[in-house]
């Protein structure tokens, strides 16, 4: 699954286009490395995403293609 689309599917980041946005202002890094929104997401990643105050860095668990609101959170684990 691309990278912008994860984002957007577990509620990471709420809309596609600005998870987009920020894969091209090079806030988003994935195993160390800036990422671009085409990134294929596996589990196992390490993705942290720079936007405000505080960055956030997420563990890849589990890649669907759909979740509801209830299990979005269920596609991660926050490390920091």
């Amino acid at each position: 699954m691309r990278l912008d689309k994860y984002l957007k599917v577990t509620r990471l980041i709420k809309r596609r286009t600005v998870a987009n946005d920020a894969c091209d202002a090079e806030k988003i890094v994935v195993n160390g490395k800036v990422a671009r929104a085409s990134y294929d997401v596996k589990v196992g990643d390490i993705i942290e995403i720079n936007m405000g105050a505080r960055p956030l860095k997420v563990k890849v668990l589990n890649v669907t293609e759909y979740a509801t609101k209830d299990n979005a959170a269920d596609n991660y684990t926050v490390i920091e």
